[in-house]
């Protein structure tokens, strides 16, 4: 996402939980594209940190025009067996976390009639059992985003978020790089592909923070080639292709 909106024009704050390389490959592939770039990080798990955070980038560029949360985590475990610190750190980071950056840029964007996108999960329109707390967090987290989208109409804040099916990501990598179990995630994806985070997600972020979409929000997109709306698809005995 952040190399999508990397251009010459675009000013941008890179935030993560700690220094890494990976900050720092980011962070210069963006300033070749032209980008002025700045990184601060935080563990969004802390109270404080969504604050200063926010205060950091507005001070370092005079102000916000959008604002993307996408950090997030998963415990697995039932909801029987999960840690009640589990279940605490996840919704910390999950659902605090957003809405603590949200409320800390409330400000800025209301100056700038900017704009808001939170990633959650398809995890958060239908449930993924043994994953924790991460279901219902990511549910809370697009009900938040509903919610402040009503409450920022009036301020000219949109507010929308984008919930991902079956990605390769950096927390994903460990599945997909057992060729038997991705092949069987993408027999079941009516579209038979897993989805990449720059080519299938980066955009449609860059569209719901853009002027393009300014009649938009108070929404939650779901990204995940289909599969959500295939169920009816397994039903064996179903009527076959062209049946009347």
């Amino acid at each position: 996402m952040a190399k999508r909106l990397a251009n010459e024009h675009a000013q941008l704050a890179l935030c993560a939980s700690a220094p890494s390389p990976e900050l720092d490959s980011i962070m210069a592939e963006c300033t070749a594209r032209g980008a002025t770039v700045s990184t601060f990080t935080g563990d969004l798990s802390q109270s404080d940190v969504p604050q200063r955070l926010v205060d950091a980038a507005a001070e370092r560029f005079g102000g916000l025009d959008g604002v993307v949360s996408n950090a997030g985590i998963v415990a697995p475990g039932t909801l029987c067996d999960i840690e009640e610190e589990a279940w605490e750190r996840t919704f910390a980071v999950n659902v605090r976390g957003p809405w603590k950056l949200a409320r800390a840029a409330h400000p800025h964007l209301m100056a700038s009639a900017g704009a808001m996108v939170a990633v959650a999960s398809m995890s958060g329109v239908e449930p993924y059992p043994g994953t924790g707390a991460y279901s219902p967090s990511k549910a809370a987290l697009i009900m938040m985003v509903r919610v402040l989208a009503q409450e920022w109409a009036a301020d000219g804040i949109r507010v929308n978020a984008v919930s991902p099916g079956l990605f390769r990501t950096a927390m994903t990598e460990p599945i997909y790089a057992d060729a038997e179990k991705k092949a069987a995630r993408e027999a079941i994806i009516p579209l038979h592909r897993i989805g990449d985070p720059e080519r299938d997600c980066a955009g449609l972020v860059e569209f719901l923070l853009s002027p393009d979409a300014s009649y938009l929000t108070g929404q939650n997109i779901v990204v995940d080639g289909g599969l959500l709306g295939s169920i009816q698809t397994h039903i064996a005995g179903r009527p076959k292709s062209g049946a009347r």
